[in-house]
């Protein structure tokens, strides 16, 4: 039985769907992206992220990309933070452990009565609304016709791992923790985390 997820959500631009590496997408929809090659769709769900893959055409689809990559900066992290605090305060959300990096974030959410892709929708929201806020968000001059502000973050609920005992916890806790570590960052304390007990 599924006991918590291991979920990763990324900023705008950072995973396209046609990645060389793979990607949870089923098609490419943005026609300026489809010169790039079809969706990379994968079955596993162990990161691609380190697999080998043609650096150049990846750089190359996110020059062709509408806005700038987003590509948060430690303010704009710590207001994403506090975003998620207000949201997980108000609707309970167990979250055991957080990395917000400057393009992507990990979590490790225990179960609850909401699906795991609405919990992600509600705390992207949360995030997008604390920069707009603290008038930092990275895409706010940026806006269409109609006033409005592209999402600085990827489409999509991310990607997540099923986590079914107490040891996989633990571990995705313990990884996610050192996520930032082993970005040259330092550790990351975030007071809406809460312990995972057993």
């Amino acid at each position: 039985m599924v006991r918590a997820y291991h979920i990763i959500f990324s900023t705008y631009g950072f995973w396209l769907p046609n990645d060389p590496r793979g990607s949870g997408s089923d098609e490419v929809h943005a026609k300026h992206l489809q010169q790039f090659g079809p969706a990379t769709k994968v079955q596993t769900r162990q990161s691609v992220a380190h697999q080998t893959h043609d650096y150049v055409i990846r750089r190359a689809a996110k020059e062709q990309l509408k806005y700038p990559l987003v590509i948060f900066n430690g303010l704009q992290a710590r207001a994403v933070a506090r975003g998620f605090a207000q949201v997980s305060s108000e609707s309970d959300y167990p979250i055991y452990a957080c990395a917000i990096l400057p393009e992507h974030v990990h979590l490790v959410l225990g179960r609850h009565a909401l699906a795991a892709e609405r919990i992600i929708s509600h705390l992207k929201r949360g995030a997008t609304l604390r920069l707009f806020t603290e008038e930092i968000h990275p895409l706010i001059n940026f806006k269409d016709a109609r006033g409005k502000v592209p999402s600085p973050w990827s489409k999509g609920s991310g990607w997540k791992v099923y986590l079914e005992d107490d040891h996989a916890i633990s571990n995705r806790i313990k990884y996610v923790n050192d996520n930032p570590i082993k970005d040259g960052k330092p550790p990351q304390n975030w007071g809406f985390v809460r312990p995972f007990e057993p």
